[in-house]
């Protein structure tokens, strides 16, 4: 971008060769002549990823979620541990407590992790992946008997 720093013009052409794919997703959103100048572009450019920067999450935000009705343990799962890795602090005595309580009481996973104590991070990642498995295979064997009557 230097390079072109003297042609205001040229540097609108040649921005969107410098951007990465999220930015890029927001460049092509934009409305056709929204920007007149190179000057509102990196205005407009500033605004947006200033405000898109990630904060850190309060612990009070891992305490409202639960899985809910719909939701696939993989869906859940994923939605749980992208807020637990916003947060900081160390929180993981908590989380692992919170993880098993936002699961719904009648939910197989639940009862699996009351079964044997997790005592950190990676071992309750594991004993969902466990779980997870399990699960598949045990569909797997009811999707092989409906094939077979």
């Amino acid at each position: 971008m230097a390079v072109y720093s003297r042609d205001k013009a040229l540097m609108c052409k040649v921005f969107p060769s410098s951007l990465e794919p999220v930015v890029m997703r927001w460049f092509d959103s934009l409305k056709a002549d929204s920007i007149n100048s190179f000057k509102e572009l990196t205005q407009a450019f500033c605004s947006h990823f200033v405000t898109c920067q990630r904060v850190a999450r309060p612990l009070s935000s891992l305490l409202s979620l639960s899985m809910q009705e719909v939701e696939t343990l993989k869906a859940y799962s994923d939605r749980y541990w992208e807020m637990f890795n916003d947060m900081e602090g160390n929180f993981d005595a908590m989380a692992l407590d919170m993880f098993k309580l936002s699961l719904p009481t009648d939910h197989g996973l639940r009862t699996f992790l009351s079964g044997k104590s997790v005592t950190n991070m990676r071992q309750l990642m594991d004993r969902i992946e466990k779980y997870k498995r399990l699960e598949e295979y045990q569909q797997q064997g009811k999707g092989k008997d409906k094939v077979i009557s």
